[in-house]
């Protein structure tokens, strides 16, 4: 068999990539296309918030967009806001609505009707969290998204509205990336929350290792939550965290979840552990996959359970 001129093969040597007279160590390569990979994610999430979209809007209900600057990101940010048009003095109970990976600040009001629970006296808050999962990222000191959620955003929504500023009226309620921030402070901050909502919860997004086949999403993964296996991950994950949770003291969490979705088994699994240990909490699931058809179907029931656990007015 006759073999290609030496000029023309392209040879790996000890770790090194060679082809012509370019030759880096593999590991060089790696890195450089794990840095155009975050860069290409980076680029998306502002991609992603670009367009203005299509609010939906409601009688006797104000829609309103603001921008304040957040200590933990080091930048300013935008949050939306549905509140009673008519104020009639008093304060008023918040829940913090959290969109899932690749939605923004808009998403809730977009593909959702959940806006018209502001008519009946609540605070509605609808904040960007990008692709962060809501929490202090272990790849970004500048992207404490944590910091911002717990901090500086509810400082910001108590000070410029008619908020209530008791954990007895303080819900959060998200979908997919969003649901995995509810569980995860559910189980870590109960002092500022009286109720839970995860839907179609990322529950398992720490647990998830290394793949070629989902190189981004590992990059991603990274990026935020640390290596695998790091003590940070094991910080992060709600099966970590539900073994050293109170069931005393953790809010009433509501979970559901698509009966055709990936995420489905390790919710099951999360729900059976809460189950073990005695939590206050219901797991319901519904015909559907992993989008805003079956969300929307599940947050009238999510609203409801909200309503009969929480004292807040009109909900």
């Amino acid at each position: 068999m006759r073999s290609a001129p030496i000029g023309k093969r392209r040879l790996v040597e000890r770790g090194r990539v060679r082809s012509g007279k370019l030759a880096l160590p593999a590991a060089m390569w790696l890195i450089i296309l794990s840095g155009l990979i975050v860069t290409l994610v980076c680029s998306c999430r502002s991609a992603r918030q670009s367009p203005e979209g299509h609010p939906h809007r409601f009688a006797g209900v104000r829609l309103e967009d603001v921008s304040f600057h957040s200590a933990g990101l080091e930048r300013d940010v935008t949050y939306r806001v549905y509140l009673p048009a008519q104020l009639a003095g008093g304060k008023l109970p918040v829940i913090y609505l959290l969109h899932g990976a690749w939605e923004n600040y808009r998403t809730w009001s977009d593909y959702s009707q959940a806006g018209a629970l502001a008519a009946n006296g609540a605070i509605l808050v609808m904040p960007d969290g990008v692709l962060s999962y809501w929490v202090n990222e272990a790849g970004a000191p500048k992207d404490r998204y944590g910091d911002f959620l717990l901090h500086d955003l509810r400082a910001d929504v108590e000070a410029r509205f008619p908020a209530r500023t008791d954990r007895a009226v303080r819900a959060i309620v998200g979908v997919s990336m969003g649901g995995f921030a509810a569980i995860e402070y559910a189980l870590t901050r109960p002092d500022l929350f009286a109720f839970a909502g995860a839907l179609s919860p990322a529950l398992d997004a720490p647990e998830r290792k290394f793949s070629w086949r989902r190189f981004g999403q590992s990059i991603r993964l990274r990026r935020v939550f640390g290596a695998d296996g790091s003590a940070q991950r094991r910080d992060e994950d709600p099966f970590v965290l539900v073994t050293r949770a109170d069931p005393a003291t953790t809010p009433y969490i509501y979970i559901t979840a698509g009966d055709q979705e990936a995420l489905l088994g390790s919710v099951r699994r999360f729900a059976a552990q809460m189950e073990r240990r005695g939590f206050a909490f219901e797991f319901h699931t519904s015909h559907g996959g992993h989008n805003w058809g079956t969300w929307n179907q599940q947050t009238a029931a999510c609203f409801d359970a909200l309503e009969s656990r929480l004292p807040v007015r009109g909900i």
